[in-house]
């Protein structure tokens, strides 16, 4: 393993070599004495998304925020997929020695994610969902063009579930749905910089294949209702409400799943985090500190 150093606070940034000699960067913070928080970004973010979540948790928790394989400052993997994502992350805890972890589900990190919980469920402490999709019910009519491209994967039907990999495209994943004085509060810089990272050799590739993939992390959802149905974990769900991608209907299939989770349903969109950290941190530390015994460095 390798390092290198951020810039600010208690925050660094480290590098870790993964067994295939592909670099993963992650974001690290906190003392290992206090449970581990694993956040997992999505599409098209990086662990730059959770930059106020990690500030808020550091004093309570270790904190780790890797940016998976092809996305921020990680290197693409030979050939993507969400099982590989999820080994490699799962390969960086090793490395880190993580034992015990909460494990924060967005995007296409919940395919890792949820990778990670499954394979070792008795080191979950809790789940935390913001805009994460398990089941059906979030596959909304949006999906459409999508879910053909998976049925019958010819060259236009890719063309069409592809069509969002542009520069607007990004940008639509800060802004489609949201309430235009809320989306107004999210800099031109955030999108500006995904698209850059995506233009990077092998980025967009990485993207397709994750499309291609992730039909086959749905085939997976009865599963991942089996898993939380006998496990039950700890949840906290902190959602979007103006989320253009994930249906809402996704929510009440969360709760009917995990009848104890606590839920928040905020005035946000798809990437929360950008527009309500300020709520979403406070909840999530709450959690965290309620679900478990913190022990003094």
């Amino acid at each position: 393993m390798t390092v290198s150093r951020l810039e600010h606070s208690a925050i660094r940034r480290w590098e870790h070599i993964l067994s295939g000699c592909t670099a993963m960067s992650y974001l690290a913070a906190g003392n290992t004495a206090h449970p581990t928080v694993l956040l997992l970004h999505g599409f098209p973010n990086s662990s730059e998304m959770f930059r106020e979540v990690i500030t808020e948790l550091e004093p309570i928790a270790r904190v780790i925020a890797p940016d998976l394989p092809g996305f921020g400052h990680s290197e693409p993997l030979a050939t993507a997929s969400f099982d590989r994502f999820g080994k490699a992350v799962a390969e960086l805890l090793d490395a880190l020695h993580v034992g015990p972890r909460f494990i924060y589900l967005h995007d296409f990190g919940a395919p890792a994610a949820l990778h990670v919980a499954m394979a070792e469920p008795d080191q979950v402490l809790g789940l935390i969902i913001q805009n994460a999709n398990a089941h059906t019910t979030g596959l909304g009519p949006g999906w459409a063009e999508t879910i053909r491209y998976w049925a019958d994967p010819t060259r236009a039907n890719e063309a069409a579930a592809t069509a969002h990999l542009t520069r607007e495209g990004i940008r639509a994943q800060y802004t489609d749905g949201v309430p235009p004085d809320v989306a107004a509060r999210v800099p031109a810089e955030r999108w500006e910089e995904d698209w850059r990272v995506m233009n990077l050799p092998g980025r967009l590739e990485t993207q397709r294949a994750l499309i291609a993939d992730y039909g086959a992390y749905v085939l997976r959802f009865p599963e991942i209702a089996d898993y939380l149905a006998r496990r039950e974990p700890p949840a906290l769900m902190i959602w979007g409400r103006h989320d253009a991608f994930f249906d809402l209907d996704e929510t009440v299939s969360w709760m009917r799943m995990l009848p104890r989770m606590e839920a928040h349903v905020l005035d946000a969109g798809h990437l929360l985090l950008e527009t309500h950290s300020s709520r979403a941190a406070p909840l999530i530390r709450s959690f965290v500190e309620r679900s478990t015994t913190t022990t003094s460095p």
